[in-house]
């Protein structure tokens, strides 16, 4: 994939991880059902999470990380991907969310497991219920290099279907599922704040 010259000039002002996530919470949630590139995230100034994700994995390639995504499936809700890295054996992640609560997370978790999990009890939809149930291996995105996944005008979804039929680990049991209480209101007007309504999941 080739960067144009303003472009790789805009990539070069990120220095690690957290300034990436410092430019995805600066930019428009895309209520849209679509899925553009990071060259059109760059140009465009919005994203929603899986766009944000694979910007993140883009600019992290750039700056000699492995390009990783990881799958979250939710049970009525919106499933939410995640751009993954590793600093000294440790796992971090870059998230673009409608939530605030489903964002950045600092490179300290020894496992992958371990890192999903703390997205655990701030992974709810609008009536407070706990949805995340199962993740995948990270994914990646070197396997599409032959596509330009970064910098193309395609639509990426082929991206989504890949992630989605890959393997994934459940995080509870029915029995546990069955258990779980509703975020607190004050969690939940937290995780909602500065949201945009349009692109929020209705649950049933």
């Amino acid at each position: 994939m080739e960067w144009t010259p303003e472009e790789t000039a805009f990539l070069s002002t990120f220095s690690d991880p957290c300034s990436i996530q410092e430019f995805l919470d600066t930019i428009d949630y895309n209520p849209n059902e679509e899925c553009r590139s990071p060259r059109l995230v760059i140009r465009n100034r919005r994203a929603h999470c899986f766009e944000g994700a694979l910007f993140a994995a883009a600019v992290m390639e750039f700056l000699g990380y492995q390009p990783l995504i990881v799958d979250m499936m939710a049970v009525n809700d919106d499933d939410h991907v995640i751009a993954v890295f590793r600093e000294d054996g440790l796992w971090g992640a870059v998230a673009k969310s409608n939530f605030t609560t489903l964002r950045y997370r600092e490179p300290v978790y020894r496992s992958l497991r371990e890192l999903v999990m703390s997205y655990f009890d701030f992974y709810f939809n609008v009536k407070g219920e706990k949805t995340l149930r199962s993740y995948s291996r990270p994914f990646n995105l070197k396997a599409f290099g032959g596509r330009d996944w970064a910098t193309t005008n395609e639509d990426l979804e082929y991206i989504g279907d890949k992630i989605e039929s890959l393997h994934h680990y459940p995080v509870i049991t029915g029995e546990m599922a069955a258990k779980l209480k509703r975020a607190g209101a004050s969690l939940l007007e937290a995780g909602l704040l500065g949201s945009k309504p349009e692109g929020l999941f209705k649950p049933e």
